[in-house]
């Protein structure tokens, strides 16, 4: 009784005793200079950061989405992605969406303009995540996602791509309306928290939402064409290329431009890329001066006597080709590599995720689909082409266009040659839009845009060599990543019940999601 009783009345000195070293463990570990609580402008800066790692990576990384889309080959070993192996997927993206509701939390007191900024903000960081993400796979947690901490929920069952969709448009549609009635806010590096390029950013991704959509125009829940429609008619879109999306390095290691190899970010991977011919062959068939900011020529073109003016000093590699036959190339100097500006310079260009461009180029597939009228598609579609061509000679210097500069004139007329206007039936002018979209697209967009136009539409064609296709079975192109390991250890019921309603089960590269339905 005793021992009790002294053990009783030690309790409190215990306990202050235990509360004075734990305030000093706290004051050791605690960052004078950082600070202990967060504000709305420090997580939609975070969120952003996030979502433009997400899709933007550096050195090697950044190169991934290109050589599954066959604007590069890789030489340091044989890669995947070049010869179509498409594995499992994660859903890190999500993570990223915890910020959102705290986020909201500190501007709920703020004015009500800020506070609208940061609700659209929001709901747009929503749709571009959980738009990302069915992409790849199908269906995923939508409804349920996220609120493991709110609610409980730590195993969200998966909606379908339908009502995915559904929710991302209804998102973009809140983010418009939010956008409208804000004010600018702190936070962003992108628009310098700019509303009115916001509001035009979220309905210029709309449009490119409901372009992938396009063989669900009969889907009335979706509404596809008229809310085309309604947003061309009404809502502010991208005015050019200053609006877009994009991510502008600066002279400091860690945020100099991907490729770089100066010597702030030296890049260790630079001498093992090449330009794909899925490029070259069309930059050189339509006598397109984007070939000279693009490449260098071949070194063994140049020993033999040509020009870097000479379009024949540019050597198309086909990315199907056996892997010896491209590093045999290498060795050989018949390769063009990267221009050298995109690893010289610290900011060679801004690289956007979704760019003006490209939403000209949806407008004019529009036009030719006849979901809008107005303008022709070839006003559109010359907007885009021009766009391009302008931002590659405003961020190119001299030295770096090998003497073939694309000044005002030559700009202005491109559109309109031969080789290059709208012509014929409607599948063929498609084709030319997405071939166009797809040149612009060099080192560009977001993750796997232009695999997706591919996937979607078959252009531009990419060559199936059963040799050295590494998807099973040899004979067909992948569509799809699958699912992420995690959510089959830890989320294996819902993730099993999606894969069986789509797929009947089966979780692999070749199963056809709804969307392509």
């Amino acid at each position: 009784m005793k021992i009790m009783l002294r053990y009783i009345m030690a309790m409190p000195v215990i306990a202050m005793l235990w509360a004075s070293c734990t305030q000093k463990f706290d004051a050791i570990n605690n960052n004078p200079d950082k600070s202990t609580t967060s504000t709305a402008p420090w997580l939609a800066t975070n969120m952003l950061t996030s979502i433009t790692s997400d899709d933007i990576a550096s050195t090697k990384g950044f190169c991934g989405p290109f050589m599954l889309s066959k604007y590069v080959l890789w030489t340091e070993r044989q890669e995947d992605l070049q010869y179509n192996k498409i594995a499992r997927t994660n859903f890190g993206r999500l993570s990223v969406l915890r910020n959102i509701a705290p986020m909201l939390g500190y501007a709920a007191n703020e004015p009500a303009g800020l506070k609208n900024s940061y609700t659209a903000l929001a709901h747009f960081i929503r749709a571009w995540q959980f738009y990302q993400l069915t992409m790849q796979v199908g269906d995923i947690p939508y409804s349920d996602a996220l609120k493991g901490e709110s609610e409980g929920v730590i195993k969200p069952k998966y909606d379908n791509q339908k009502a995915v969709f559904v929710g991302i448009l209804n998102e973009l549609d809140s983010a418009n309306m939010l956008f409208a009635t804000g004010t600018d806010f702190s936070g962003d590096f992108i628009y310098k928290g700019s509303v009115d390029k916001w509001r035009r950013l979220t309905n210029s991704f709309e449009l490119h939402v409901l372009m992938q959509l396009y063989k669900k125009t009969g889907d009335a829940d979706l509404n596809v064409v008229n809310r085309f429609k309604d947003i061309v008619a009404n809502r502010p879109l991208m005015r050019n290329y200053d609006d877009n999306f994009a991510v502008t390095y600066v002279n400091s290691a860690g945020y100099a431009y991907p490729w770089s190899s100066t010597p702030i970010q030296l890049n260790s991977f630079s001498g093992q890329s090449m330009v794909g011919g899925a490029l070259i062959t069309p930059l050189k068939a339509l006598q397109d001066r984007r070939l000279f900011y693009y490449a260098e020529p071949a070194p063994a073109k140049i020993t033999g006597g040509k020009l870097a003016s000479d379009w024949d000093a540019y050597v198309s590699i086909e990315a199907s080709d056996l892997f010896a036959s491209t590093t045999s190339s290498r060795n050989d100097g018949n390769f063009c590599e990267f221009n050298k500006r995109y690893k010289d310079l610290f900011n060679a260009e801004p690289v956007g995720l979704l760019n003006y461009w490209d939403i000209q180029f949806i407008l004019a597939e529009a036009t030719v689909r006849g979901w809008i009228t107005g303008s022709s598609a070839q006003s559109y579609y010359a907007a885009g082409i021009q766009s391009s061509m302008n931002f590659l000679a405003n961020y190119t210097p001299a030295a770096y266009n090998h003497g073939m500069a694309m000044d005002g004139p030559y700009i202005a007329a491109y559109p309109a040659t031969a080789a290059v206007v709208l012509t014929g039936s409607s599948e063929n002018q498609i084709k030319q839009i997405i071939t166009q979209k797809y040149l612009a697209g060099f080192l560009q967009g977001s993750d796997y845009n232009a695999w997706y136009e591919n996937r979607r539409t078959g252009y531009p064609a990419f060559v199936l060599n059963s040799n050295t296709n590494r998807n099973i079975p040899a004979t067909k192109f992948p569509v799809r990543w699958l699912y992420p390991q995690l959510e089959l250890d830890n989320n294996g019921a819902n993730v099993a019940a999606a894969i069986q309603s789509q797929f009947g089960g089966t979780d692999d590269a070749n199963q056809v999601m709804w969307l392509l339905k």
